[in-house]
């Protein structure tokens, strides 16, 4: 049974609404009252502002709601989104979603009324315009799934604690700071949706869980799938825009995208030193790491520390005494993969790192550094 709620219909606050707008047809006898204040109240947010969902944020930038255009900027997603989708289409947005999975990424830069062209800073504040100075019948017993973003001079922002952000994924996953509609009981953790929540639980689930293909146990089911995913399955998660290639490290990817499909990634310069980067993160990265010195994942067994948890990892093999790569040629034992690869190019000749200046060749990098101090000392500084 379909139920329209028409503008002229009188709310919750005693006014009466222009009769000349169109009506808002919502679906409310057929499914769960919360689910119906939810979608109700996404549709008239997106009928009377200029408010933009946004479905996803991929390689290519930010996806359209209502179609597969992706753009780089959000200003021209909000644009496309406003001259493209009449409200007839926006009327059906979250149409086959259910309560416990969906949220809503909204776009607020720039947030302004539709009906009397005022300009809004904040959602919340936008809801209530619609309320007082228009009689719009928002729902406000419910748990807001809708999560706000702005972007303005090209910086990742949380609009309520101001923390800037190098990647939208980081940002959204940050939003649940802010939106604790469920609450983890072990760590009080909150999540904007129920799914968000059991996901999460899963990390509390301790016990023994063995690898089938493999000796190594773990004390989480989270940990066992992560092992058989990386080391047994070696999934590629990093898939192509393009075409179905994937790759196990997002670098590659890069390289791929760029030398396949020409596609041209947007460079960030680093203001202290002029370097330059593809993405945001690798910015942040590099800035953490170079400039300010970062080095988060401390050696339980010695004073060095490490920017990268791999780094940490490769160092403790050193106290390990652990040597479980052996060459198939002539059976030397090397702590790590990389050590054994770096050997296998001994027995393969491959003679990648070559002098510039005399033109010598040598396997590693590290016999053409001695061959630069003993032979060129002049052009070291």
């Amino acid at each position: 049974m379909v139920r329209v709620v028409k503008r002229d219909a009188k709310p919750c606050n005693g006014k009466r609404e222009p009769k000349k707008t169109s009506p808002v047809k919502v679906v409310e006898d057929s499914e769960p009252k919360e689910v119906f204040k939810h979608r109700y109240n996404i549709r008239v947010i997106l009928e009377c502002s200029n408010a933009t969902p946004i479905r996803s944020h991929g390689a290519l930038g930010y996806q359209c709601c209502f179609c597969s255009e992706q753009f780089q900027n959000p200003a021209d997603l909000k644009k496309h989104t406003t001259e493209d989708h009449d409200s007839k289409t926006k009327l059906l947005f979250m149409e086959r979603k259910v309560l416990h999975t969906y949220f809503v990424k909204l776009d607020i830069t720039g947030l302004r009324c539709n009906i009397c062209d005022s300009d809004i800073e904040l959602l919340e504040d936008l809801m209530q315009h619609l309320t007082d100075a228009h009689g719009k019948k928002l729902y406000t017993d419910i748990k807001s799934h809708i999560l706000p973003f702005q972007f303005n001079e090209g910086v990742l922002r949380c609009i309520y604690c101001f923390n800037t952000f190098n990647a939208f994924k980081v940002l959204q996953e940050h939003m649940n700071i802010h939106f604790r509609n469920y609450i983890c009981k072990t760590c009080d953790s909150g999540f904007v949706t129920l799914s968000m929540l059991s996901n999460h639980s899963k990390i509390h689930l301790t016990g023994t869980f063995k690898c089938n293909s493999c000796p190594k146990v773990f004390d989480t089911a989270i940990k066992r799938s992560s092992h058989v995913k990386c080391v047994h399955r070696e999934v590629k998660f990093n898939k192509c825009i393009y075409c179905p290639e994937r790759f196990r490290d997002h670098q590659s990817k890069v390289v791929h995208m760029k030398n396949e499909h020409d596609y041209q990634f947007g460079i960030t310069e680093c203001e202290p030193c002029g370097r330059t980067f593809q993405s945001p993160r690798a910015l942040s990265n590099h800035i953490k790491r170079d400039h300010l010195h970062a080095r988060p994942n401390q050696c339980p067994h010695c004073e060095m520390s490490f920017f990268t948890k791999t780094q940490l990892r490769q160092h403790m093999v050193k106290h390990s005494g652990a040597k479980n790569f052996e060459c198939a040629v002539c059976s030397k034992s090397y702590g790590l993969k990389k050590t054994l690869v770096e050997h296998m190019r001994i027995h393969a000749n491959d003679r990648r790192f070559k002098c510039k200046l005399c033109g010598m060749a040598f396997v590693q990098n590290c016999s053409l550094k001695g061959h630069m101090r003993s032979k060129h000392p002049e052009t070291l500084d």
